[in-house]
């Protein structure tokens, strides 16, 4: 499957969470983007060096920013299990708008066209890095990595697309 571009209608999928309560929450991407615009951005692993020291750090410093130019959601989505993605969300005790979604199987990452086999390294399927600006499930910016790369999905990357 070809990955999501520019142009591209957004699939819906479903993703987990816990909430506020700490209840494992399922959730449609749909329900959260449809009338809204958006920024769904995807990591190869919780608590991976350039994940956690850069990519979701750049959108928690640059929330304000973004949501100053009517972003009404910011989305992290990993192949990890909600647990895993609860645990890492904690290590950033200043964030108050990124969420932090699992894909534990892989499933709403195929749908994208993202997946990343990283099984020689003994990861199996995880997330290529990316970033997408998604205005009413309409796909406006698709920022996507190749390899281990972080030159194209930074929250400024995204601002620029704005």
């Amino acid at each position: 499957m070809a990955p999501i571009a520019v142009g591209d209608p957004l699939p819906d999928g479903i993703l987990a969470y816990f909430d506020e309560q700490d209840q494992l929450q399922q959730v449609s991407v749909h329900s959260l983007a449809a009338g809204k615009k958006v920024i769904l951005f995807g990591v190869p692993g919780a608590f991976t060096p350039t994940c956690s020291l850069k990519h979701v750090p750049g959108f928690i410093e640059k929330a304000d920013e973004l949501k100053s130019k009517d972003v009404d959601e910011i989305l992290c989505i990993s192949v990890n299990d909600p647990f895993v993605m609860k645990a890492w969300a904690k290590t950033f005790p200043e964030n108050k708008s990124v969420k932090f979604l699992a894909d534990g199987s892989a499933k709403y990452t195929h749908a994208l066209g993202l997946e990343l086999d990283l099984s020689e390294k003994g990861l199996g399927t995880r997330s290529r890095r990316f970033a997408l600006l998604v205005d009413d499930l309409k796909v406006k910016a698709a920022n996507v990595e190749s390899g281990g790369d972080f030159t194209v999905s930074s929250a400024d990357d995204i601002l620029k697309a704005l």
